[in-house]
């Protein structure tokens, strides 16, 4: 019979204590045993203290302290990929991996270098026969250069002084010094910098300092406010055509905002969450970007958004995780729950349970597959429907009534972590598998938790809005640059051309929008 071992006495020990532990110590102890003593001794006070606040499962905290765990199958069971590979059939990279090429560089300056010897029409020098004529493909280099984000031009006006009367003359200056000191272009590109690729502000400030260009964090400020209207106008455009899409996606991630926390805490409110809502919503063949920070959590920003739905129109299809927060509490949408926070609870139990969840992951990864291969022949909504009713559903079938028996028959114990999983799923499973019955229903949120990204990246350098204003105009620069990725536009040359043609932007904005704007850009070009 097994000897039962007694678990170890727990001690808690305060920061105070446990520096005062550690002063003893440090006598007692040589430097290097002592320094690897204090380490130890600290990162066993920070996972006790993890642990207690129950906001991380011990799989979770694994990841956390040995790395990311790879949730792909051939990475969870490395078997995988040598199975596939004794079939016979070669792996072919995805396309976008390796070089690139000269045509990869749509926005590259071009200069055209003539012949410095031949010209069209001469004798051709080899054979002495043939005419030269140009050639429709011409031979190509790339040159790239390194620069300052943003540069300086000081003009010197010459200045003349009467040696009689002392009146000065100054020079005009030329029409490229502008009527201000900062082009417009400074508070977009400022924009793009913080709001699309996450930079601070202070850091823009350290990097500029260096270039002998300085560009203070409060200036910065000041131009990327008062760049904002335009873009708040198409923000706002946006939000009356997301609320009719045909699909919005939902998600929600922590967010701080510094007077918001001041004032809950002054004012002692029971909800004390901030968060930012990322909502993608699919209108036809373009997909529009949102995001939104406060108090209020997906579900009730997702409410906020179809009040300005069109009456009449056929309930959306929503997808976001299986949190009660995510759901519409207000109106009809068609839910659908996300695969891939289904197959994650799955993946942090892998290695206590490895059959059962190579089960699951293996059924998953052939849905999967199925869903890939009707990407890649661009099948319509219903085409894929029609696909996987006839190759996912029996697997999904199948693997419903497995999970179902792992249960009933008390295979697996309830509250284990694959018992809560496989609950999880079954609870969720009409959601779960709502591509099986509803043309475009998607199979996970991967691509809201995407676009959460630019939030996440903010948070993580930026570490919080300092107001609610800024939180409101990083949100609409946010949304703006993320919805002209979306739909393959430059971001920056679309703020640009909304800066230049303010004036018409208000008058008529569904003209200004990321898919609409170039056309709009020719017609004046024309006219």
């Amino acid at each position: 019979m097994a000897t039962k071992i007694k678990p170890p006495e727990v001690v808690q020990l305060s920061t105070a204590e446990l520096d005062q532990l550690l002063a003893q110590l440090r006598v007692l102890l040589p430097p290097a045993t002592y320094a690897l003593v204090e380490s130890l001794l600290r990162t066993l006070v920070w996972i006790m203290g993890v642990l207690e606040q129950k906001k991380t499962t011990i799989a979770r905290l694994r990841r956390l302290i040995f790395g990311e765990k790879s949730e792909k199958l051939h990475k969870v069971f490395p078997e995988t990929a040598v199975a596939d590979a004794q079939t016979g059939q070669p792996k072919t990279k995805r396309k976008g991996h390796g070089r690139k090429g000269a045509n990869d560089f749509l926005g590259a300056r071009r200069v055209k270098v003539p012949h410095p010897k031949f010209h069209i029409g001469d004798l051709c020098p080899k054979c002495l026969r043939g005419k030269l004529y140009l050639f429709n493909k011409p031979a190509q280099i790339v040159r790239i250069i390194g620069q300052p984000i943003f540069q300086a031009t000081l003009f010197e006006l010459e200045r003349l002084r009467c040696a009689l009367c002392g009146a000065l003359f100054t020079a005009p200056p030329p029409p490229e010094a502008g009527q201000s000191k900062y082009d417009p272009s400074v508070g977009l590109m400022l924009a793009l910098t913080r709001f699309g690729m996450g930079q601070p502000m202070y850091r823009t400030d350290k990097w500029q300092r260096h270039f002998k260009v300085p560009l203070a964090a409060s200036t910065q400020w000041t131009l990327i406010e008062a760049s904002s209207p335009t873009p708040q106008r198409v923000y706002e455009a946006l939000i009356d055509l997301a609320a009719n899409g045909s699909l919005l996606c939902t998600d929600d991630t922590t967010m701080r905002v510094q007077s918001l926390r001041q004032e809950i805490v002054e004012k002692d409110q029971s909800r004390t969450g901030i968060f930012t809502t990322g909502i993608l919503s699919t209108i036809g063949e373009h997909q529009v970007a949102l995001f939104f920070t406060g108090q209020k959590h997906a579900g009730e920003n997702l409410d906020q958004l179809l009040q300005r739905r069109i009456a009449g129109l056929a309930a959306p299809l929503h997808m976001c995780d299986g949190l009660s927060r995510n759901h519409s509490k207000e109106f009809e949408t068609i839910l659908c729950n996300c695969l891939a926070h289904a197959r994650r609870g799955v993946v942090d139990v892998v290695d206590n349970f490895p059959q059962e969840c190579r089960k699951i992951l293996e059924s998953f990864a052939e849905v999967y597959r199925v869903d890939a291969v009707a990407k890649e022949q661009r099948l319509s909504d219903q085409e894929r429907l029609i696909l996987h009713q006839e190759q996912s559903k029996s697997v999904m079938a199948e693997l419903h009534q497995w999970m179902r028996d792992q249960i009933d028959q008390k295979k697996v114990e309830p509250n284990s972590g694959l018992g809560q999983a496989i609950a999880y799923m079954l609870r969720r499973w009409t959601p779960l598998t709502r591509f099986l019955s509803v043309p475009g229903a998607p199979l996970d949120n991967n691509s809201t938790e995407r676009a959460l990204k630019t939030a996440i990246l903010h948070r993580r350098n930026s570490l919080f809005y300092k107001t609610l204003r800024g939180a409101h105009i990083g949100d609409i620069f946010m949304s703006v640059i993320h919805t002209c990725e979306l739909n393959r536009a430059n971001p920056f040359e679309y703020l640009m051309a909304l800066q230049r043609h303010a004036d018409s932007v208000a008058k008529a904005v569904d003209k200004w929008l990321p898919w609409t704007y170039l056309k709009t850009l020719e017609d004046l070009d024309t006219g």
